[in-house]
């Protein structure tokens, strides 16, 4: 009952078999975490755009240099993963969305030594993302639950607990301060970017892009 008092109300209306898997990782959450962006001059219909098409997002964030250098891929389901080519992956399914609002199911895994660990960390994530035009531009808010797997609840990790939260907790601030970052810079002036993804050569991030940006 203590659980269902605290349920977002986006739960209630998301398919029967992906509500209770996302009440399954409320429900044992190792962190919870929130956090807001400030505003950026990009319109929302461009970012709803972006959330679209990953591939693209993916290589505009690697044209911005932002680190780590993230490479997406799309399933046949609708799904869609990332990966840093280093040990970081994850991979992310769509189970509600409206306009300004979307929420994801998120498996993860970090390899042995990627979070300065000595062992791998896998966990499985409910993330909240809401945006809206506010008075002074694109803003966000992202809300996160996540649950560990059941190795690094083990004694020997207990030390690294607060390690790993303060890790995950920097790192999505970061990613979701830059999310829109890219989008700015694209809407500012798109040609800065064409170059780049067509010698990246990711034929549906260039067809994306052509299609978002440059289509008269």
């Amino acid at each position: 009952m203590a659980v269902q008092a605290q349920t977002p109300a986006f739960l209630n209306q998301m398919p029967p078999a992906a509500r209770e898997e996302a009440l399954d990782i409320m429900k044992r959450a190792d962190f919870i975490f929130e956090t807001r962006t400030q505003p950026k001059h990009v319109r929302l219909a461009t970012m709803e755009k972006l959330f679209d098409h990953p591939r693209l997002g993916a290589a505009m964030w690697r044209y911005c240099q932002f680190v780590p250098r993230f490479y997406a891929s799309t399933h046949p389901d609708g799904a869609w993963s990332i990966d840093d080519t280093k040990g970081l992956k994850g991979t992310l399914r769509l189970v509600y969305q409206r306009p300004g609002h979307r929420v994801y199911l998120v498996e993860g895994v970090a390899e042995r030594g990627r979070l300065k660990t000595p062992f791998s960390v896998g966990a499985r994530m409910l993330t909240s993302y809401e945006y809206w035009d506010g008075k002074h531009g694109f803003e966000s808010r992202l809300q996160t639950w996540t649950a560990l797997n059941s190795a690094v609840l083990g004694v020997v990790a207990r030390p690294f607990r607060g390690y790993i939260k303060g890790r995950q907790d920097e790192f999505i601030a970061y990613i979701n301060g830059n999310v829109a970052t890219f989008g700015e810079f694209a809407e500012l002036n798109p040609k800065d970017f064409y170059g780049a993804i067509r010698r990246d050569g990711d034929a549906v991030a260039l067809r994306d892009f052509e299609a978002i940006f440059l289509k008269k």
